[in-house]
C-alpha cells in the first residue's frame, strides 16, 4: 500500500515547517520555491547514471552508489569548498558514524549549471527563514539505491537525524521498484507519518532538530530497479568532522 504525500504549497512551507517540523513539496512547488523551470532540473537526471559504488557499507551490501561534494551558501552566493570526507558522529549514525568516508566528488558539469546554484540557494533561503539568516555549510549527496542483490536500503542506519539544522530530500526518480516509503517521526513525541514520494523532483524538507526520518527498503518489480535521490544537509556552524 502506498500513501500519498501531504503536499504543501510553497507559500505555506515556512508555516508548515514551524508547525510540524517537515513539509513536502510537489515538483511544481519545488520549482516555484527555487525559481527554476523543471526542464533545468531534468537536465541533471542523466548524471545519476554515473555514480561510483559506495564501498563503505558496513552491512556488506552492494546496493548503493553515490557522489558527495560540499558548499557554503551565503545569501545568493554559492561556493564549493575543497573536497572533504563525509563524517557523522555515532549518535546520529550508529552504522557508519565515526568513520571518515571519502566519496567521489560530484561532476563539475553538474555544479557549473545555473540550476545548481538556484537549487541550493533557494533551499538555503528557506532554512534562513526558519532558523535565521547565516552562512550555511551544505553537504550534497547524489544517491542511487538499486536492487542488484534483491533488496536495496536507502537508510541502512534506520530512523535517524543527520546532526544538522535543515535537510532536503529530493526524489530524482524511481524505476522498476516497490517500497521506498518515507517515514517521518517527531523526535520528542509519539506522532509520525508515512508516505511514498513518486513524482520526480518532489521534495521533503526537514527541521532536523525536531524530526527523525527514514526510507524503507526497495524491492524489484521485475528486473533490476533503482531509486535516485539528492540529499542536501544544511548546518550553521561549519561542517561535521572528527
Amino acid at each position: 500500500m502506498s500513501f500519498s504525500p501531504p503536499v504543501t504549497p510553497p507559500s505555506e512551507v515556512l508555516a508548515t515547517l514551524r508547525g510540524r517540523g517537515y513539509a513536502v513539496l510537489s515538483r511544481a512547488g519545488l520549482c516555484e520555491l527555487v525559481e527554476t523551470p523543471a526542464s533545468e532540473l531534468d537536465a541533471l537526471v542523466p548524471t545519476w547514471n554515473d555514480l561510483p559504488p559506495d564501498t563503505y557499507l558496513r552491512d556488506g551490501g552492494r546496493y548503493r552508489s553515490r557522489r558527495h561534494s560540499c558548499f557554503v551558501v551565503e545569501g545568493s552566493a554559492l561556493r564549493q569548498v575543497p573536497h572533504r570526507a563525509h563524517w557523522q558522529p555515532v549518535e546520529y549514525n550508529a552504522l557508519h558514524g565515526g568513520l571518515e568516508r571519502w566519496f567521489e566528488p560530484m561532476a563539475p558539469s553538474v555544479i557549473a549549471r545555473p540550476v545548481w546554484s538556484k537549487l541550493l540557494s533557494g533551499i538555503a533561503a528557506c532554512g534562513s527563514a526558519l532558523k535565521g539568516a547565516q552562512p550555511w555549510y551544505v553537504e550534497a549527496h547524489q544517491f542511487r539505491i538499486d536492487t542488484t542483490d534483491g533488496i536495496g536500503r536507502p537508510t541502512p542506519e534506520g530512523a535517524h537525524r543527520d546532526g544538522v539544522d535543515f535537510v532536503a530530500v529530493l526524489l530524482v526518480g524511481r524505476e522498476g521498484i516497490k517500497g521506498g516509503e518515507t517515514r517521518v517521526f517527531e523526535a520528542a513525541g509519539p506522532n509520525g507519518l508515512r508516505f511514498t514520494l513518486t513524482e520526480p523532483w518532489s521534495a521533503l524538507l526537514l527541521d532536523d532538530e525536531r524530526v527523525i526520518h527514514e526510507s524503507t527498503p526497495i524491492q524489484p518489480l521485475g528486473g533490476v530497479g533503482h531509486r535516485d535521490t539528492l540529499v542536501l544537509t544544511f548546518r550553521s556552524k561549519g561542517f561535521q568532522g572528527p
